[in-house]
Parts: C-alpha cells; sequence; structure tokens
C-alpha cells in the first residue's frame, strides 16, 4: 500500500510560480510511475502531468507544455510539479497518483494510489 501526500499548493498572483511535492511512502516509490492530475470546481478531473518510474520520459497535457514540469527524486520518494507563469484557469485541487502498469498515463482509471489533493489558486 502506497501512501501519497502531497504539499506546496497556495495562492499565487497570476504570472507566479509553485512547486508542489507529492511524498510517498509504503511501497518501493522507484516502482511507480507518477502522475498528476487537477479538478476546478464544477469540472471533471483532467490530466496534468505524468513521468516513468525511472524519469525517463515526461508527457504533459498541453494546457501546460511549456510552463510546468513534472520531476522526481527516488532517493527521496517524492515527485514535483514545478509550476511557471500561472494563469487564474489553473486554480484547481491538484493531486499526486501512482501507477504500476503503463497504460494510458493520461486516464485517471491507470493509477492504482491518490494522494489527498493540495489547492492552486491563481488570483488575476
Amino acid at each position: 500500500q502506497v501512501q501519497l501526500v502531497e504539499s506546496g499548493g497556495g495562492l499565487v498572483q497570476a504570472g507566479g510560480s509553485l512547486r508542489l511535492s507529492c511524498a510517498a511512502s509504503g511501497g518501493i516509490f522507484s516502482s511507480y510511475g507518477m502522475g498528476w492530475f487537477r479538478q476546478a470546481p464544477g469540472k471533471e478531473r483532467e490530466f496534468v502531468a505524468a513521468i516513468s518510474a525511472s524519469s525517463g520520459w515526461t508527457l504533459y497535457a498541453d494546457s501546460v507544455k511549456g510552463r510546468f514540469a513534472i520531476s522526481r527524486d527516488n532517493a527521496k520518494n517524492t515527485a514535483y510539479l514545478q509550476m511557471n507563469s500561472l494563469k487564474p484557469e489553473d486554480t484547481a485541487i491538484y493531486s499526486c497518483a501512482a501507477r504500476s502498469v503503463h497504460g494510458n498515463v493520461r486516464s485517471a482509471n491507470e493509477y492504482d494510489y491518490w494522494g489527498q489533493g493540495t489547492q492552486v489558486t491563481v488570483s488575476s
């Protein structure tokens, strides 16, 4: 059983930056692919970014490409989401997730474990 805990959310002005962290425990972190998803009020959860277990590849939603960067430190059992040039439409609850198999990494159904989420609010 893997436990995931996000941190780093908060309130930031448009154009600002935040770095989210996702600390994992209870499993072999380096064996899991990781993903970040977000859900805004009244909207469905959407894929943000994914990274392979070994950091060999990353994948981004078009809406964040060039502004967000996903990374991981397997020695620290932590995944990160660096968010730059934030926009009001990035406001959402951001959750990290872990998957044990490689499938459609854009689909939330592919992920086995989830964190509780952290709120990101971008003011205009």
